[in-house]
């Protein structure tokens, strides 16, 4: 299919000419599954293991008709895993979202003038592509292949402005408006403070000027301590069950109930931040990203159930805070890359027709707090001060070589990568453990992501030689192991990207059993899955044109996130881990991970390898 064509295909057209997510063969998936564990457990409890898969598996058992139920679901539904995976993912996870669950996109640090100007160009962009979202008019995202291009589902794009997540006391509610019939209206946050802007006044769209006024004009509100109203956000901050229980009082006033509605119906939250008085290192920017240092500077300046909060310092510390449940990161790039080249070249009038005093003022959102409401915005104050003493994050840049040079070595860069990360914790840890990387499902209707498990024999071979073969192991073998293990990477990569993956049919698996209220199966109260989906490893590649990063913090309390950004002459590396484990530290990860790039370099140029490899898909 042409680019030409690809551009003028509406969302909705396109969504019936992708092919439905594939149920994979039952058997693959099992041998599958035994294969990535293998290495993970102790031979005794893979041998039971081995047994309650076989027993699952067999003609006519319990994961045959599973395996027929899945079947059925994907003719009934557009996407069989899609339900089952969000909630298992996101909604049903009841920790905080600050850092537990919200990835952030740093800016390159500003320098403007004023900052209400950056902020009011940002507003009137992020109109600009919501209505190009909601007329449909958006290019369609493709992906890249030697033959011919894959047009990707974009029905995550319809989310960014419409989507709010909703605290419940279980399970949280991913709520969609309908936000293409107006333009609706984004929530400012400054000192704590939220103010509801109209993007639109009668028929007339705000712009520049106008809203720069509007901008103005609260700022002056916030600086008077008559009207200041409690700290809300910092609820939204709490774990989910904690915040589904404040939420449930507050809703028991009127007011509140209103400023409430006005929160999940809004395009998105703009935060206006104070200078956090830290040192601007990429490190510190990141961190200020996913948690705002906590209440005392501008973390209660945050209302994280909104997907898109744009955080706006005085100080010129820039990114946005994304929600993740309606979307992936790079529907994120996508849009924030947009609005920043927008910005750029941004030709709105700077002066209104009007003057600003003919302009209605900004709503402020009015909270009544009870006693125990009270009580909750101390716990959660409490709450959030810990999250942010217990991130160690760093952010590091290899520079000695990039994507290009892996690339001259004929192999994929990102499993290249990937084996780096491999070797870094096996260096850490002198083992390997269970590894999610996202793997992305746009290709087809309503795609989200699957697992590429990173963490295979390939890799374990590889790591080995690396680090305790010494001299007795030639680096020619040295060798053989890297590109094997770079061929099983890719390998698993290709099955995951185009739905045969392991994870999601394990979970679709499982998930059926439960909707169709039969007994657990062994083989998911197993203790080998459950260590199979403790991600001690957690990672994403995020590649962006600009120059910005993503970062997000681990998914369990003894592990590592890593994000990273493969350019042409460097990567980027966002390390997260906690405090409180003993097990994890950022710095020394960063450091096995800076000596085993350079040790593969090392190799690389010794045993320089022209032939061609198999194409994949990163």
């Amino acid at each position: 299919m042409s680019v030409c064509l690809l551009k003028n295909i509406c969302s909705s057209s396109l969504l019936q000419m992708l092919l439905k997510l594939p149920v994979p063969d039952l058997q693959h998936t099992l041998d599958a599954y035994l294969r990535s564990v293998k290495h993970l457990v102790s031979e005794k409890q893979f041998q039971k293991t081995k047994a309650i898969v076989e027993t699952f598996g067999k003609h006519g058992g319990v994961g045959e008709r599973l395996q027929n139920l899945l079947l059925e679901k994907r003719e009934k539904t557009e996407n069989w895993v899609f339900d089952f995976w969000l909630e298992d993912m996101y909604l049903k996870n009841r920790l905080a979202l600050p850092v537990n669950s919200s990835p952030a996109l740093v800016f390159p640090k500003q320098s403007f003038r004023d900052i209400k100007e950056f902020a009011a160009r940002l507003i009137l962009s992020v109109s600009q592509y919501k209505a190009a979202v909601d007329g449909k008019t958006l290019l369609v995202d493709v992906a890249r292949g030697q033959k011919a291009d894959t047009p990707l589902c974009m029905d995550q794009y319809k989310r960014l402005f419409s989507a709010y997540r909703r605290a419940g006391l279980e399970q949280d509610t991913l709520i969609t408006a309908d936000s293409a019939s107006d333009t609706g209206h984004v929530i400012v946050a400054c000192k704590n403070q939220f103010f509801v802007l109209n993007l639109m006044e009668g028929s007339c769209k705000l712009n520049e000027a106008d809203v720069q006024a509007q901008l103005e004009w609260i700022y002056e509100q916030t600086l008077s301590a008559e009207q200041k109203q409690p700290a809300v956000g910092l609820l939204t901050a709490e774990n989910r069950t904690d915040w589904a229980r404040a939420r449930d009082q507050l809703l028991k006033d009127p007011v509140n109930r209103e400023s409430v509605e006005l929160m999940e119906r809004c395009v998105c939250v703009v935060c206006l931040d104070d200078p956090a008085g830290l040192e601007p290192s990429d490190a510190n920017r990141a961190a200020l990203m996913l948690h705002g240092e906590g209440h005392e500077k501008n973390g209660a300046n945050r209302w994280y159930d909104k997907p898109l909060q744009f955080v706006i310092g005085a100080d010129g510390v820039c990114g946005v805070v994304c929600e993740h449940s309606p979307f992936e990161g790079i529907v994120l790039v996508q849009c924030t890359e947009h609005l920043l080249k927008n910005m750029c070249v941004s030709t709105q009038t700077s002066h209104s027709a009007r003057s600003a005093s003919e302009l209605p003022h900004p709503h402020r959102l009015l909270w009544k707090c009870s006693p125990r409401t009270q009580g909750a915005l101390a716990s959660a104050a409490d709450h959030l001060h810990r999250l942010v003493r217990n991130l160690d994050m760093n952010v590091f840049t290899f520079a000695v070589y990039g994507k290009e040079f892996i690339k001259q070595q004929k192999m994929s860069p990102d499993a290249f990568i990937q084996l780096a990360l491999q070797l870094a914790f096996y260096r850490c840890h002198r083992r390997l453990v269970s590894t999610y990387e996202s793997a992305s499902l746009r290709r087809f209707r309503q795609g989200r992501v699957d697992n590429i498990r990173s963490s295979t024999p390939e890799a374990l071979a590889f790591v080995k030689a690396m680090t305790d073969g010494g001299t007795s192991t030639q680096d020619a073998e040295k060798m053989e192991k890297l590109r094997a293990a770079v061929d099983a990477q890719s390998k698993v990569t290709a099955l995951a990207v185009t739905g045969m993956g392991t994870d999601n049919h394990l979970l679709g698996l499982r998930d059926i059993a439960k909707e169709m209220k039969m007994e657990t199966p062994d083989i998911f109260s197993d203790e080998t899955y459950h260590i199979s989906n403790h991600f001690m490893l957690s990672t994403s590649q995020v590649p962006t044109a600009e120059e910005m990063f993503c970062c997000y913090g681990p998914v369990v309390p003894d592990g590592y996130g890593v994000c990273y950004n493969p350019r042409p002459a460097h990567v980027l590396f966002c390390v997260s881990s906690f405090r409180e484990s003993k097990e994890t530290c950022s710095g020394l990860f960063v450091k096995a991970l800076d000596e085993g790039l350079q040790d593969m370099r090392i190799l690389c140029t010794k045993h320089t390898d022209h032939r061609s490899t198999p194409n994949t898909p990163k």
